[in-house]
């Protein structure tokens, strides 16, 4: 079950993607002219979703995927043109509606179907692949570590997810206050060392069974994350 740490943060998420920042991010995952701290951020984002896509069979007729933190559902929609089966979940009613507007349910052979609620109880659906593109980001270690848990028992193959590295200039600019201007800006991150990663990893039951398998870092401007590959077979 979701710690009360984790749902007083994932509160502080909903009111921020679904009134604060809503416009702004609708902006931001389109073509639109943006500023240069955005563009960035936009530029880091569309690297990031295409190396986690990567690392995913080019063909995934068939297979049934979570998209947990789906926002306004653009890596769902490159899931589901690979023949993928897709459960979308956001938190953000606006954020999921807005994915809904833009994308039709019915992609060649694959779907999506995007779901208000927690990225965690997707029902009891079982899925063959979960990833978590920029959602952990925003909640502490143990937390993490929890919702990995949640989803490793419930996904065949394996979690693909990202973390904020901790390096000495992320903490210096208190990275997480950076990505937009005061009036819009996320809740803090939460940078965590790749070690220390894996670490919890190994001590963490629910992810015994459980192997860490490929890495990879994006650094544009003011987006920097680290996607990890969670082996479930």
């Amino acid at each position: 079950m979701p710690t009360a740490t984790y749902l007083e943060r994932r509160k502080e998420l909903e009111t921020y993607f679904d009134r604060t920042a809503v416009d702004a991010w609708a902006r931001l995952t389109t073509d639109a002219p943006v500023g240069r701290v955005r563009a960035t951020v936009r530029q880091g984002r569309d690297e990031m979703r295409a190396k986690l896509l990567g690392w995913l069979p080019a063909d995934l007729s068939g297979a049934k995927i979570l998209d947990a933190g789906c926002g306004t559902g653009a890596l769902a929609v490159e899931l589901a043109s690979r023949g993928a089966h897709v459960i979308a979940v956001d938190l953000s009613p606006k954020l999921v509606d807005l994915a809904r507007q833009r994308y039709p349910t019915q992609i060649g052979n694959g779907t999506v179907d995007f779901r208000v609620g927690d990225m965690l109880r997707p029902g009891r659906e079982h899925f063959d692949y979960a990833i978590s593109m920029d959602s952990l980001i925003h909640y502490e270690a143990r937390d993490m570590m929890k919702a990995l848990s949640l989803m490793a028992a419930s996904v065949e193959q394996s979690i693909l997810f990202t973390f904020i590295p901790r390096t000495p200039l992320l903490v210096a600019m208190h990275f997480a206050g950076q990505f937009f201007p005061k009036t819009d800006r996320s809740p803090s991150l939460r940078p965590l060392g790749e070690t220390a990663l894996r670490n919890l990893i190994k001590q963490e039951a629910g992810l015994s069974r459980t192997s860490t398998g490929r890495t990879g870092y994006v650094a544009r401007g003011f987006y920097i994350s680290q996607a990890m590959e969670l082996v479930t077979r």
